[in-house]
């Protein structure tokens, strides 16, 4: 499996705006991320870690690719998804907007032992 699309836990909206609720779990490590328009980020994969994104604002062309079957796939992701990266899965994000996203580690690419679980 490459890629899991996956929902928020909670959503709510009333006259005063909006709360998500995105996970209440299972997440060691969460980063707030911007990229401007026409950059290129990531070409890696993580060993242990499952990556998740929620983007904020903004869109990519999000490529793909099994390190061991060599299965890829492309995906046009826009504001509002929410998605997860599989270990062992390169992926490339090419900004087609100024973006705005969160990204979440199960395990956190500073590891315990002192290494960091990212493959270039």
């Amino acid at each position: 499996m490459l890629i899991e699309f996956i929902k928020p836990d909670f959503n709510f909206i009333d006259d005063r705006g909006s709360l998500t609720q995105l996970v209440h779990g299972g997440w060691n490590q969460v980063n707030y991320i911007t990229s401007v328009r026409g950059s290129v980020r990531g070409d890696h994969y993580h060993v242990l870690n499952k990556e998740a994104f929620y983007v904020i604002s903004g869109g990519f062309r999000l490529a793909l690719r099994h390190k061991d079957t060599n299965e890829s796939a492309e995906y046009d992701i826009k504001a509002g998804e929410f998605f997860i990266i599989h270990p062992n899965v390169y992926h490339s994000f090419t900004y087609t907007a100024d973006t705005a996203l969160i990204s979440m580690y199960n395990h956190g690419v500073e590891l315990v032992n002192g290494k960091k679980d990212i493959i270039r």
